[in-house]
């Protein structure tokens, strides 16, 4: 078995075992969150394992047995194990570290009851650039939510073709350092299984039609870092005889490929302040993982540095890689930003005069806002909406950055800092 390699999430949950009495690590599929749990566990019941599963469920105090801390793999598999779990804890009066949930989806019926106050949930998502051992960061996000604007500094050798490889090697743990294709491969069994099994299993009907749920995938994929209307992506995603999905049915889409994990739109951000008026709260779309939108749309890091355009339906080269670059920003910005208990949005004005890609909101309400960048160099049209968004928000405005994909870490004259993906971390 290869060594385990720390994750952000793991000081976390090494914080809340000492508090909590039940701990539910949730996340899609293949992100690692068993290999975590089994770290800090005396006893694993799988309960993917069928006889496992048959005896759990004819007798759901099974999981009390120990010894603690354990771990029940799939919990979602039968759901009366959460209740189980739950009445335990408060029986024992929270002694911590007793129990550890793992699911790859939240179940199609919720529990009796929710578990609030004793069954904390952590969300596990797919690597970061620095958890996937690819760079040393020098730029901390939580020392940016600090607010001192301090000097920012440091080199890294990575480019845009770099990222553009990391975009489609995947943040999932299993398919790091196997063989390309072998990853691709493995990347669309995960995304077949979804659409043939998982979406049934916690949709709770059959699909009756895959290939549109394909389909719709792809469009879906294909507005990334966008706030494209739904409308725009039921279109983009009409078959040959030009029959797009009915809205109901994009609806139950969302529905459970958000609790399956497999998408996690960013919402738009939404402050009290009365000087922040006629903002959009439409989300932001993202995959979990930016290797899903490039296999969705079936293309590969060459697709992104091309000098040619793209085939008709995709993009313009630097557009793709800017928005799956963005993607995979995200995915990074919201590792750090949960490490520091922050919140991650995007902000938008509802004509889209003024746009910033993110927003990191401390529980305070003040702010970092981010934009993203898949260029090597900025220029000063680059911060215009930082700029302007500072002169609106004052002091709730703890710093602001743009994220590149340049060599160097600094910060700019107009106090706006500039900061390579491959040197930011938590």
């Amino acid at each position: 078995m290869r060594e385990y390699l720390r994750r952000v999430v793991d000081t976390e949950l090494d914080l809340h075992m000492a508090g909590a009495g039940a701990i539910s690590i949730e996340g899609p599929r293949g992100v690692g969150k068993t290999r975590t749990a089994t770290q800090r566990s005396a006893t694993i019941l799988d309960l993917a394992d069928r006889a496992t599963r048959i005896a759990v469920e004819a007798d759901p105090s099974l999981v009390l047995a120990g010894p603690y801390p354990v771990l029940v793999d799939e919990w979602q598999l039968v759901p009366d194990v959460w209740d189980t779990i739950r009445t335990a804890v408060d029986r024992s009066h929270g002694e911590p570290g007793r129990f550890i949930l793992t699911g790859s989806a939240l179940p199609r019926q919720e529990p009796a009851h929710p578990g609030t106050g004793r069954i904390l949930s952590i969300r596990m998502r797919p690597m970061s650039l620095p958890e996937r051992g690819v760079t040393t960061p020098t730029v901390s996000l939580a020392g940016l939510l600090a607010g001192t604007r301090s000097l920012l500094s440091g080199e890294t050798g990575l480019r845009a073709a770099d990222y553009a490889h990391e975009i489609v090697a995947s943040g999932l743990p299993g398919i790091r350092g196997v063989p390309e294709r072998t990853a691709r491969a493995q990347l669309d069994t995960h995304i077949s299984r979804v659409i043939d099994r998982d979406y049934t299993e916690l949709g709770g009907e059959r699909l009756r039609n895959p290939v549109a749920l394909r389909r719709w995938l792809a469009s879906y994929a294909a507005g990334v870092s966008t706030t494209s209307s739904l409308e725009t992506i039921r279109d983009g995603a009409a078959g040959t005889q030009g029959q797009s999905p009915s809205r109901a049915t994009v609806q139950r889409y969302l529905d459970v490929l958000e609790r399956l994990w497999l998408i996690e739109p960013v919402p738009g951000w939404t402050p009290s302040s009365p000087s922040f008026a006629r903002l959009t709260a439409a989300p932001k779309h993202q995959l979990t993982d930016p290797a899903f939108a490039a296999r969705l749309l079936g293309v590969g890091a060459g697709a992104m540095l091309a000098s040619a355009p793209s085939p008709a339906g995709l993009r313009h080269p630097e557009m793709l890689l800017g928005a799956l670059f963005e993607s995979l920003v995200t995915l990074s910005v919201r590792t750090f930003a949960q490490s520091a208990e922050a919140r991650v949005f995007h902000y938008r004005t509802q004509r889209g005069e003024r746009e910033v890609d993110l927003i990191v909101e401390r529980d305070d309400q003040r702010f970092i806002a981010i934009e993203v960048k898949s260029a090597q160099t900025v220029s000063d049209d680059d911060g215009k909406h930082l700029r302007r968004l500072r002169e609106q928000a004052g002091d709730a405005m703890l710093d602001s950055i743009i994220v590149s994909t340049g060599p160097f870490a600094y910060r700019r004259k107009d106090g706006i800092g500039v900061v390579p993906l491959g040197l930011l971390g938590e």
